[in-house]
């Protein structure tokens, strides 16, 4: 691993990074050893991902935001992930890690589909957490999701990566309840609508904890 091509320290053996599987940025996990071609690391067994599967790396790069390599998973071995490098690390900048709200009302438009109703459990400037109740969903499906902001409305084409239900029983059988991931093209007015508004918002919860 050279210094000129991985700077900072950044996949070096025994540090710290971030991995980014399409559908959760997975912190805190740690480098067992790298090559400027591959690395191996080591996570929980339930964030492994599995062999094939495209990744993100990413590591702090001071105040000029992130550095991010793209790699591709070739095999695991419990909780041990060999990763072949695609290309040199990239600065990415800050702000494409703005990620927030919460109760936001979004809107699921398909093909020959009713529209469905849900809120918002996170959003950031390319993916998308929301819950819905009683539809039926797949990896993979295409959809528009419509997403109120405050005063302002986005709009964008999706694909959903995760999905996951869960019946409410208790205290009686009720709702499918029904958990999206979905990423999307990133739009730069749209972009910039989900930065400043999920910007707001955390500025508004960092003074009401200060205050409290």
């Amino acid at each position: 691993m050279t210094s000129d091509l991985f700077p900072s320290g950044f996949l070096a053996e025994g540090s710290r990074i971030e991995l980014d599987n399409g559908e959760e940025l997975i912190p805190g996990i740690r480098v067992l050893a790298a090559s400027e071609q591959a690395v191996t690391l080591s996570l929980a067994l339930d964030d492994v991902p599995a062999a094939g599967a495209n990744v993100t790396l990413r590591g702090p790069a001071g105040h000029r935001g992130r550095l991010a390599v793209r790699g591709l998973v070739t095999g695991a071995d419990e909780n041990r992930v060999e990763i072949r490098l695609l290309g040199a690390p990239v600065i990415e900048q800050l702000r494409n890690y703005v990620r927030g709200g919460g109760g936001e009302s979004v809107v699921l438009v398909r093909h020959d589909e009713r529209e469905a109703i849900g809120w918002v459990h996170d959003i950031s400037e390319s993916s998308i957490r929301a819950h819905f109740t009683d539809i039926e969903l797949r990896p993979g499906n295409p959809m528009t999701l419509r997403v109120q902001l405050g005063e302002e409305v986005v709009e964008f084409s999706a694909v959903a990566t995760k999905v996951s239900t869960i019946r409410q029983r208790v205290p009686a059988r009720g709702p499918l309840m029904v958990e999206l991931v979905a990423v999307f093209e990133q739009d730069e007015r749209q972009a910039r609508i989900i930065r400043r508004y999920v910007l707001r918002q955390q500025a508004a919860r960092a003074r009401e904890a200060n205050s409290a």
